[in-house]
């Protein structure tokens, strides 16, 4: 049996119509899946279900979707409904839907605002609660060789799926690492490991060096040294001699 319905508008998710509107105790356990199947409405106005037709099962029920011309056509049954009356339940209400102006579905900016198509999926669904009537018998009777050929998913892999991209949405992006001058990280990793080495042989070059120069420079100034005391010992002699 039909249980509920709902015709939606694909590019934003927004829900058109409904079917019977309950007012009894079945209204507050059905609000639930109505809920649900609005938010299958909305995964497939964001492209995460992208087939056409879909079988969706949760608990002891199943949606059936169907997409058409840009809206969304979704209905919940029992699963032992039989998929192929309920596909063609869809396809009645989707002709009946067409009938309408297009540019008047697309002025609809309120949720479930077009009241007048839902008389029309009420007289609809009534044709279709009893599977053994002689016109939902040829229904399923007719090419019974090719069956409704339709995706199958479950209801709570969708959630968890739309969970994990949310989360992952909500990571902070990991920093992609600066460039650097030695353009590979290989060479980076060996200039790492050369650098300390050859900043010890240079400061090693180094020092000898300067203690080379300095050495020189001592035993430079020594000679001169040596040389002037000399030449001072050498006047100091002559001075003498003339005296």
């Amino acid at each position: 049996m039909v249980k509920v319905t709902i015709v939606g508008r694909m590019s934003d998710g927004l829900p058109l119509a409904q079917g019977q509107r309950y007012m009894n105790e079945e209204y507050a356990y059905l609000s639930c899946y109505r809920q649900q199947a609005e938010f299958i409405l909305q995964e497939i106005s964001r492209g995460a279900l992208i087939a056409s037709k879909m079988t969706i099962h949760i608990h002891n029920f199943c949606f059936n979707y169907m997409v058409e011309n840009g809206v969304v056509f979704i209905v919940l049954s029992e699963s032992t409904y039989p998929r192929k009356l309920a596909f063609h339940y869809l396809q009645d209400i989707q002709k009946e839907f067409q009938k309408f102006d297009k540019t008047l579905i697309g002025k609809i900016t309120r949720p479930y605002s077009f009241v007048k198509f839902d008389g029309i999926i009420a007289n609809i669904s009534r044709q279709y609660i009893d599977t053994r009537t002689q016109a939902n018998l040829s229904k399923l009777n007719a090419n019974r060789k090719q069956d409704v050929d339709v995706a199958s998913q479950d209801f709570y892999d969708i959630v968890e799926r739309k969970r994990s991209s949310e989360t992952m949405r909500r990571l902070p992006v990991t920093p992609q690492p600066e460039s650097t001058i030695w353009c590979s990280p290989r060479l980076e990793a060996i200039a790492l490991e050369w650098t300390p080495i050859m900043i010890l042989v240079i400061t090693s070059m180094a020092l000898l060096w300067a203690t080379l120069v300095l050495t020189d420079d001592f035993i430079i100034s020594s000679w001169n040294l040596k040389k002037w005391s000399t030449g001072i010992k050498y006047d100091a002699t002559l001075m003498l001699q003339k005296i």
